[in-house]
């Protein structure tokens, strides 16, 4: 692995960290942040390392299929546990503290999975760039004792980048993700048609080979997100675009001239 000097001495901070752990629960997603986890834990702990995949109705299905296949392909000891987010009342309700709610339900079945398998630590991905934004979950996990290794060893997204990739790992340049609520305004209900509707949309534009982008839902209006690069060409299919939304239950199509931006339904708090 060719490093810079001021990553490896971050890298090798972090291995001295978890190798000094008995044994560790990753929270996986399949995202470039906790796979890089999962794989230096595995690599670090072997056995007495695990990651385990919180499967919810905000989690998308072609997401879900890809993370366990890496796990699969990286060697992961993993669990996927499936539970409903949408049964609690105050999570559908989509208040702006909704991933709090989401986290805190969330980290119970990670501690019951953890006091199953006998392992002492729960570990998510969070780096050091996500403190720039409103992260509610993060709270959430910080109060629950989750460990944020990524932020103690300093190492920012570009930094976990440059590692997955110099690990091999497939995903090292994939877009960023959120879960599917965050396409749905806060205080507008979150409904499995709903999110289905947003994530078949997702699909339909990656499958047109369109980058980071976002089918925001307001009302049955999809509003797109898309790269500056990527604009022009939408506006080109742009009939075939919305025909296809409209198809899926939109009744509106737009395309947001602001373009992607993370975390863009924090803008109205």
């Amino acid at each position: 692995m060719d490093l810079n000097g001021g990553l490896e001495r971050k890298l090798m901070d972090l291995k001295r960290r978890i190798g000094e752990r008995r044994s560790l629960l990753v929270s996986y997603s399949g995202g470039v942040d906790s796979s890089l986890l999962a794989r230096l834990t595995h690599d670090v702990l072997g056995e007495r390392a695990m990651a385990v995949i919180l499967d919810s109705e905000t989690y998308p299905r072609g997401e879900l299929e890809k993370a366990v296949a890496l796990a699969e392909a990286i060697g992961l000891r993993l669990r996927v546990e499936r539970f409903s987010i949408l049964d609690d009342r105050d999570f559908a309700l989509n208040p702006a503290t909704r991933c709090y709610i989401c986290k805190k339900k969330g980290i119970a079945i990670l501690r019951r999975v953890a006091l199953e398998e006998g392992i002492d630590c729960i570990a998510d991905g969070v780096n050091a760039d996500d403190l720039d934004d409103y992260r509610p979950g993060i709270a959430a996990c910080s109060e629950e004792g989750i460990w944020h290794p990524f932020i103690d060893s300093g190492l920012t997204k570009k930094d976990i980048r440059s590692l997955a990739r110099d690990l091999g790992l497939p995903v090292w340049d994939k877009p960023s993700s959120a879960c599917l609520a965050s396409r749905i305004p806060y205080n507008e209900r979150i409904t499995e048609e709903g999110l289905r509707m947003v994530e078949e949309g997702e699909d339909y534009l990656k499958g047109l080979g369109f980058g980071q982008l976002r089918v925001r839902m307001q009302g049955r209006t999809a509003r797109i997100e898309l790269e500056d690069r990527d604009m022009e060409r939408a506006l080109i299919q742009r009939e075939e675009i919305a025909l296809k939304l409209k198809g899926i239950g939109f009744e509106y199509v737009t395309l947001d001239l602001e373009g992607y931006r993370s975390g863009s339904s924090n803008e109205v708090l």
